[in-house]
């Protein structure tokens, strides 16, 4: 049951990152040690608003896919139109893209253009597939750098409390679990910017890891330009993905087409979980 697990989760992390550069950021942020401890309350109102701000946002990133068999390396391009979608369209060489993908609340759309085919699946089809209690605005808030309750769209201060709060060492560390129990461990430094995720299953054999470096100043707000996430299972390593940004752009108009081909086969996602399950047995 938990090797299952383990394939979904991978499985699902690779799909969502797979199916997954003129800078105009020079300032470079560090990191402050934590200092004197903040009330409960005044910790998590200073986290969310020291979040990178946006309505929409559009960037360019490097995607750098590594697993025990084989690297990638492809350009992304993103862009969100905040609380309602964001694409991904992935572009490996010479300007053509092979993949697009569309996450909105309520379902997820993948165009495969090198073999004509397409998913498209609402969430709620999906529960009972996915080991995680998760939804579109936390896959929204992990992209763009801000801490999240997982299942909830909004952090309301009423709820600050599902959060376990420690702060006696050099980087605050705020802990919650969802409703299938997995832990979710965030860490902040002195000025409460998210560094890092660690989603973790009850036995802690099974871990995703999600680090945020690089801080730049991009139009007056903080943001990470690379993000490393890892995906290790019985303490190896079965998945790497290195996002590295390198246009990011919020608050310019975006505009969001997925036209599907009349030619394109529609697919499941428990298809593509499938394929990626009896690749890894090759």
């Amino acid at each position: 049951m938990m090797k299952s697990t383990v394939v979904k989760l991978s499985g699902v992390f690779l799909v969502f990152v797979l199916l997954l550069s003129g800078c105009k950021t020079v300032k470079k942020v560090g990191t402050v040690e934590a200092g004197e401890a903040k009330e409960h309350r005044v910790f998590f109102d200073s986290m969310k608003e020291q979040a990178f701000h946006y309505s929409t946002l559009s960037a360019r990133l490097n995607a750098e896919i590594i697993t025990p068999e084989k690297e990638l390396s492809s350009r992304v391009d993103l862009k969100m139109v905040k609380d309602s979608a964001f694409q991904l369209s992935i572009v490996p060489v010479l300007g053509i893209e092979i993949f697009r993908i569309e996450f909105s609340r309520d379902s997820v759309k993948v165009l495969d253009r090198l073999n004509k085919r397409y998913v498209a699946e609402g969430y709620e089809g999906m529960k009972g597939k996915l080991p995680v209690d998760f939804n579109f605005y936390n896959l929204q808030a992990l992209f763009t750098n801000r801490i999240f309750l997982p299942g909830e769209q909004e952090i309301d201060p009423k709820k600050y409390n599902r959060f376990k709060l420690s702060q006696d060492g050099p980087k605050a560390i705020a802990k919650t679990r969802d409703v299938l129990d997995l832990l979710y461990t965030f860490i902040a430094d002195g000025e409460e910017k998210l560094l890092s995720l660690h989603v973790t299953d009850k036995s802690e054999q099974y871990n995703l890891y999600w680090d945020y470096k690089d801080f730049r100043i991009v139009e007056k707000q903080v943001f990470p330009m690379l993000m490393d996430i890892r995906v290790v299972a019985d303490n190896k390593q079965t998945g790497k993905v290195v996002l590295a940004y390198g246009r990011v752009e919020p608050d310019v108009p975006v505009k969001l087409e997925f036209a599907i081909p009349t030619k394109y086969k529609r697919i499941t996602f428990a298809q593509v979980l499938k394929g990626l399950s009896d690749s890894k047995k090759e």
